[in-house]
């Protein structure tokens, strides 16, 4: 037998082998090694995890915090509803995604399926309302005025209604105590979104899937105070689902309670006079245009002169809130955000932007005496004012020859502005403007707070404009293009503009300058900045920031955050200054354009010195709109009216039936302090029960001292309301109040 030799692959097989073993080694110790580290160095951290597979959570809501007026009447609560709502992870598990379930529901609720479809269905881009915005894995309501029969035949029959539930549940109420919705201020709620959920879940107030967020107004400023914190039981279960203990249980907190500054008194009455103003100014015909005046908008703003706080705040046209409790449906959520219906959502007193006209004046005047002018002039009040071959007229070419600043205010001569101004522009270089031009009359409106925010405790406030220099730049390189597109030199109005602005868009011209000077042209400001810069004129001069908020309360009433007045800075003048112009606003109240509706018909002016300045501001392609600002020593009072008419002509008896109210003024004059509803600020706080009630006083509704006097007549005599006969004590003052509208409007004077 013969031997073979042996080769050089034994060596080669016995290395790899080796290898081999190495390989399996290493494996093996590093399985080895993860198993200890996984059960026992951090076996029982995860066997803490894996218990939380056992465990279900049940969350309970927390009850969201009243929205109190200053007196403690609930402006916004809760109430306890019969809430039906829908799963839609358990309905997309059946076979047809759930219809024939919310077929069924619907009948038992008498509403169309398709409306109780359209609720379960998410938003997204291209989803119209009504769909559900917040997360699908929290049950979607789909009513919360289910009667108990509806939820009893829900709950009875269970096996019907797979995925559906009907159970009480508190459910946000907007009280209108006396018919004041306060809607634009109170804002509304809607369900938290997954993008709000994973965005607040570092913070310090994570988001629940069940939780509803504000969307506007208080309930958004102050969402996080109001939410409170919910309740969440930890329930251990076996495999089989079947609980087998309780494992945790964090308690509901409940929100604390907003008290605001707001008087829901003279809440009801500032929207009533608002809504009559605009009824009364689409009764009247305006002669520029051919037409009734159209009134589409308007606001009003009630401010403490001494401390920037909100007693008022009403916007027209307004909705009912209670629109979005339960899940807001297509046809309203079509009215409130369509241009139909004049945008009702938005809350034009921080919102409305336009230009202010002559109550702008008392910002040129402060500007005019910064830069060296006396306030007692003599300043040319000519019946018009030229610049090269353009003529800018006062008012109905009214002329009072030559007067003081103070008397243009009160007058309201626009070309005493006119010249000031324009020798302005031409000691800052006029059409080639100095290097470092003073600017006063632009640098002067900044100061006052113009072109931005006033700070005010509500979002989505806007900051309006002062068309200065740097202003026009921007304009003029965002519009440009489109201006040289569609401008002609010899086109119609808007094309000669265009035309002039392509060329020179971007240059401060005289005719800018003019125009500011009367608050027109480009200007724009929202009427709680004239409320903010009235009310620093009336207190001497400090800028706060407006509040609305006044204290956070805890729920049980222990413990109170107060919200105290913020300066934001001071008026640009001196003290003199100051007082010469107070006492120019006065003049226009007693012996100005604002006098036939104070000192001429009645009003205490020594009791309650009464400042005012009218205003009507023209804007090309719309109808004149309505100013009128005034103040006492305490309280602001502002209100315009968009394509309304004159300051005084349409806004006048709405702001002074305001005054009325708040006083308790009669038609003759006198003070009955037992009417006044506000004749001092409210100080104190109301006071909240350990149990979180509140003893609040009731609130009827509004009813204005003429409909009163008519009631009480008829109540004495039996006569019909519409052939009584005026009292004594309030008719011939009121017809004198008349006679003076009928001759305001006969001479149709602007202010």
């Amino acid at each position: 037998m013969t031997n073979i030799p042996e080769t050089g692959r034994t060596p080669r097989v016995q290395i790899r082998l080796v290898i081999i073993q190495i390989l399996v080694f290493s494996l093996l110790a590093t399985l080895g090694g993860r198993l200890w580290y996984l059960q026992i160095r951090e076996g029982d951290a995860y066997a803490k995890e894996a218990s939380g597979n056992h465990v279900q959570q049940v969350v309970s809501p927390a009850v969201r915090g009243s929205i109190l007026d200053a007196r403690g009447v609930p402006i916004a609560d809760n109430e306890t509803r019969l809430v039906v709502s829908a799963s839609r992870t358990d309905l997309l598990k059946m076979k047809d995604d759930g219809e024939a379930v919310l077929t069924k529901l619907a009948d038992v609720l008498g509403l169309k399926p398709k409306d109780v479809m359209d609720k379960v269905r998410l938003c997204d881009s291209k989803t119209p309302q009504p769909c559900w915005n917040g997360s699908p894995y929290q049950p979607i309501p789909i009513t919360d005025e289910a009667t108990a029969k509806q939820a009893l035949q829900i709950r009875e029959r269970s096996e019907d209604f797979p995925g559906i539930t009907a159970e009480p549940q508190a459910v946000r109420r907007y009280a209108s105590p006396g018919d004041a919705n306060t809607a634009q201020v109170l804002g509304y709620l809607s369900p938290v979104t997954d993008e709000e959920i994973k965005e607040a879940e570092k913070s310090e107030s994570p988001y629940l899937r069940s939780d509803m967020v504000g969307r506007s107004g208080l309930e958004r400023r102050y969402d996080q105070q109001l939410r409170g914190k919910a309740g969440v039981t930890r329930y251990e279960v076996d495999n089989l689902g079947r609980v087998m203990g309780e494992a945790k249980s964090d308690p509901a907190q409940p929100g604390a309670n907003l008290v605001t500054s707001i008087d829901a008194r003279v809440q009801r009455v500032a929207e009533y006079e608002l809504q009559k103003a605009m009824k009364e100014a689409r009764k009247e015909f305006d002669d520029n245009t051919g037409e009734n005046y159209k009134a589409d908008s308007g606001a009003v703003v009630v401010m403490e002169s001494k401390t920037g706080r909100i007693v008022s705040m009403a916007s027209n046209p307004s909705y009912d809130p209670n629109a979005w409790v339960g899940g807001i449906s297509g046809k309203d959520y079509a009215r409130l955000t369509g241009k139909k219906s004049n945008y009702p959502l938005l809350n034009r007193a921080i919102q409305g932007q336009s230009a202010p006209g002559s109550v702008f004046k008392v910002i040129p005047t402060a500007a005019a005496i910064k830069a060296g002018y006396s306030f007692d002039g003599p300043y040319q009040c000519s019946s018009s004012y030229n610049i090269g071959s353009q003529v800018f007229k006062n008012f109905e070419s009214k002329g009072y020859g030559p007067i003081s600043l103070g008397r243009a205010l009160e007058v309201s001569c626009d070309t005493v502005f006119y010249r000031l101004s324009h020798e302005e522009w031409k000691r800052d270089g006029g059409n080639k403007p100095k290097k470092n031009a003073n600017d006063w009359f632009y640098k002067t409106a900044h100061q006052f707070g113009l072109g931005k925010e006033t700070g005010i405790d509500l979002p989505n406030e806007v900051t309006g404009r002062v068309p200065d220099r740097q202003w026009k730049q921007d304009y003029w390189k965002a519009n440009k293009d489109s201006w040289c597109k569609t401008g002609k030199k010899s086109g119609d109005y808007a094309e000669r503009i265009a035309y002039e602005n392509c060329l020179e868009g971007n240059r401060l011209r005289a005719g800018d300058s003019v125009n500011y000077s009367i608050g027109q042209g480009d200007t724009l400001v929202t009427p709680i900045q004239m409320a903010t810069i009235y009310s620093a004129i009336s207190n001497g001069g400090t800028m706060y920031d407006p509040t609305v908020g006044k204290a956070i309360v805890s729920a049980d009433g222990k413990s109170v955050q107060e919200i105290a007045p913020k300066p934001h800075g001071k008026l640009p003048m001196s003290k003199q200054a100051l007082g010469e112009i107070d006492e120019a606003l006065e003049g226009v109240a007693t012996r100005g354009t604002a006098a036939w509706r104070f000192a001429d018909v009645g009003w205490p002016q020594d009791k309650i010195p009464m400042h005012a300045k009218t205003g009507t501001a023209e804007v090309y392609g719309k109808q004149t709109t309505s100013w009128f600002t005034t103040y006492t020593n305490e309280y602001t009072v502002v209100m315009t009216i968009s394509q309304g008419g004159t300051g005084s002509g349409a806004s006048g008896p709405a702001v002074r039936n305001i005054y009325d109210a708040l006083y308790g003024v009669s038609d003759d004059g006198k003070i009955n302090k037992k009417k006044a509803l506000l004749p001092q600020p409210q100080k104190s706080l109301p006071k909240i029960q350990p149990d979180g009630s509140i003893d609040a006083p009731k609130i009827g509704k509004y009813v204005p001292q003429e409909e009163a006097t008519q009631e009480s007549q008829q109540a004495a005599t039996g006569d019909d309301p519409a052939a009584t006969v005026p009292s004594p004590n309030t008719g011939n003052n009121r017809d004198t109040r008349r006679r003076a509208d009928r001759s305001r409007k006969r001479r149709r004077t602007t202010e």
